[in-house]
């Protein structure tokens, strides 16, 4: 069924609902404000892997492995991953149905509070400004593996490709993703073959692991505390850096308003979140934890990609020359991430200015639909990244990804909320979620999992600075900063606008639906046998 089902005469007719978003467009166009439908269903699939795949996961998985152990790591991504996917179920079932530009805003604001929506959107906002300085610091502290030139020659020539690639046109920007996503998933994938080549004795040295360092030096460490509490404390830690490996899972509800065809390709994406989630996740954290003993000193003290578990593994293997390509590697995917966090800020930004919640200047589009002022001044943000020629990429990196997860966390509760609120209007309004173009299993028992899960981790993620000996004025803020700001947007908006929770009955359920035209299109068929394995796979 592709329309809603009513249980009464209230339902709106299409030619309502065209004169609906006719009056939104409208209002838009008064300054130009237009984005184009230029994302396709694999742009869409790529976007949804990508986004969330950068240095956190191939580099930032080593200090957590050095303060759990193998299987605080794996339990700890494990966990996360089950948070993210119930989270990801939600923002399913209100994307697609209601594909707007900056989505995950607009569904705070619409179905919650228009204050909640204005803190959202600008935490997110400058979220993915700070990740683009973030992940461009992380490059540098890659580079820094082949020379230790002036970080400045490696920061300019990055920062002007990624705002080259999202000042072109939005397809453009798609087929760039598509490229440096299809890097990462060969590059992941073919660390876990030869990781399990490795574990098995398949190296150059022939030396079979298998589960050796579960045993010694251990399994779960401990952490801060001794015996058991220790070891949960040990355990807790790898979901504070999870948090920020997971970033940008909800990109591709972002990607939802410039999506052709997005009450298809959307759901097709959602669906598709778990085996992601456990092949690059799960199963990366539980490789590493078998190929690395948690003592190595490199996990800690390495600089760039030496501190990657992955390279640590291959160079005690014996095998030649292959740490160097894939510190190439994860270059390009540091530099897609801030690609990708530069298209998602400026889109939020675009999505704020629709709602009158930023200035009306930001709808300016050029001819290809891009909103070059957000564009602009979200790039500006990348500037950050040149703290790092004062002090060291691995500090600047430190204290810019600690302010980036709990920023995640904040959307991502708020994100989980929002849908309880949106399947409540539902059933007050008598629609029945099987004409919905997805359907998120378990609901909404997921989304509450989510909440509880995101609030735990984001009111405890700087739990060590509290205990005794281990206070950091840096570490505190770069934990906590994002609390009074997020708090501040919502109760400045709320006390200046005087804004008032959405009743479940008033809820807007219609406005930005996709019509028929474009949802009944006909798919693209895989032709080739290989475009059929990578449509079934992707």
């Amino acid at each position: 069924m592709d329309d809603f089902t009513k249980k009464d005469a209230m339902e709106p007719t299409p030619q309502d609902l065209e004169k609906v978003d006719s009056q939104a467009n409208a209002q838009v166009d008064e300054v130009h404000g237009h984005l184009n439908r230029g994302l396709k269903e694999r742009h869409v699939q790529f976007i949804a892997i990508g986004g969330t795949i950068g240095v956190g996961l191939f580099v930032g998985i080593g200090s957590a492995l050095a303060t759990g152990g193998p299987l605080s790591l794996f339990l700890g991504y494990l966990f996360t991953s089950m948070a993210i996917w119930a989270m990801m179920q939600g923002v399913g079932e209100m994307a697609s149905l209601l594909p707007l530009p900056g989505m995950i805003a607009q569904s705070c604001s619409r179905f919650v509070d228009p204050a909640l929506g204005f803190s959202v959107g600008w935490n997110q906002w400058y979220n993915c400004a700070i990740s683009i300085a973030a992940e461009t610091s992380g490059a540098v502290l890659l580079v820094q593996y082949w020379t230790d030139i002036n970080p400045a020659a490696w920061i300019s020539p990055i920062l002007v490709i990624v705002f080259a690639l999202n000042f072109c046109a939005v397809a453009i920007y798609g087929e760039a993703e598509f490229f440096f996503a299809s890097l990462k998933i060969i590059t992941i994938i073919g660390l876990l073959i030869l990781g399990l080549v490795i574990d098995l004795g398949g190296g150059p040295t022939h030396d079979r692991i298998g589960f050796r360092y579960w045993v010694h030096p251990g399994a779960m460490n401990e952490y801060i505390a001794s015996g058991n509490t220790g070891r949960f404390l040990g355990l807790f830690s790898t979901l504070i850096s999870a948090a920020y490996a997971f970033g940008g899972a909800e990109q591709v509800a972002v990607a939802a308003g410039e999506t052709h065809n997005p009450t298809r390709a959307i759901p097709k994406a959602i669906r598709r979140v778990l085996w992601r989630l456990v092949l690059f996740y799960v199963l990366g954290a539980f490789f590493v934890g078998l190929l690395v003993p948690s003592t190595d000193p490199d996990l800690v003290n390495g600089s760039g990609v030496k501190a990657s578990p992955w390279v640590i593994a291959i160079q005690a293997a014996g095998i030649p020359v292959l740490p160097s390509l894939i510190n190439a590697v994860l270059i390009t995917s540091a530099a897609s991430s801030a690609n990708a966090n530069l298209y998602t800020g400026s889109r939020y930004l675009f999505a704020l200015a629709q709602q009158r919640q930023a200035p009306q200047f930001l709808l300016q589009c050029n001819r290809q639909g891009v909103p070059y002022y957000c564009v602009g001044i979200t790039a500006m943000f990348g500037l950050l990244a040149y703290m790092t020629c004062s002090s060291t990429a691995s500090n600047v990196f430190h204290w810019l990804s600690g302010i980036v997860a709990t920023s995640y966390l904040l959307t991502w509760t708020c994100l989980c909320y929002s849908y309880t609120r949106f399947r409540r209007a539902l059933l007050v309004q008598g629609i029945e979620r099987t004409s919905l173009p997805f359907k998120g299993p378990f609901q909404p028992y997921t989304a509450w999992f989510g909440i509880v899960f995101f609030c735990i981790v984001l009111l405890f993620n700087g739990f060590a600075v509290f205990t005794h000996g281990n206070w950091n004025a840096q570490n505190f803020v770069s934990a906590y900063v994002g609390l009074p700001i997020f708090s501040g947007f919502y109760l400045g908006w709320k006390l200046i606008k005087k804004t008032k929770v959405v009743p479940l009955e008033e809820m807007d359920l219609y406005t930005g639906r996709v019509m028929g035209d474009e949802r009944d299109s006909p798919e693209t068929k895989a032709k080739t046998k290989l475009q059929k394995i990578i449509s079934k796979i992707l």
